[in-house]
C-alpha cells in the first residue's frame, strides 16, 4: 500500500521558518522523483520544488527560489522542504508527490499558515 505522509506544517510568523517532511512507503522511493506542491484557497495547485530520484538535481519555483530548499534521504524514504523567510503569500496546503513516468502518488497535505 502506497503512503505519503506529510508533517511539519503549522502557524508561523512572517520571516519565520518551517521544515516539512514527507515519509514514503509502499513503493521504490529511490526510483521516483519527488516534489512539493501547494494549493491556496481558490487557486490551482502549483509546483514548489522538485528533486530527482538520486537527489542530484533540484528545481524550485521562482516564487520560492532562494528561500525554500528541497532535499531527500533515500535511506529514510523521506523528502523534506526547508522553508525560510516565510511570507503570508506562502500560506497554503503543501503536498508531496512521487512521480515516475505515468505513475504519480500524492500525500494528504499539511497546512502552512504564515500570519502575525
Amino acid at each position: 500500500q502506497v503512503q505519503l505522509v506529510e508533517s511539519g506544517g503549522g502557524l508561523v510568523q512572517p520571516g519565520g521558518s518551517l521544515r516539512l517532511s514527507c515519509a514514503a512507503s509502499g513503493f521504490a522511493f529511490s526510483s521516483y522523483a519527488m516534489s512539493w506542491y501547494r494549493q491556496a484557497p481558490g487557486t490551482e495547485r502549483e509546483l514548489v520544488a522538485i528533486i530527482t530520484s538520486a537527489g542530484a538535481s533540484t528545481t524550485a519555483a521562482d516564487s520560492v527560489k532562494g528561500r525554500f530548499t528541497i532535499s531527500r534521504d533515500n535511506a529514510k524514504n523521506s523528502v523534506y522542504l526547508q522553508m525560510n523567510s516565510l511570507k503570508p503569500e506562502d500560506t497554503a496546503v503543501y503536498y508531496c508527490k512521487a512521480g515516475r513516468g505515468p505513475r504519480n502518488y500524492w500525500g494528504q497535505g499539511t497546512q502552512v499558515t504564515v500570519s502575525s
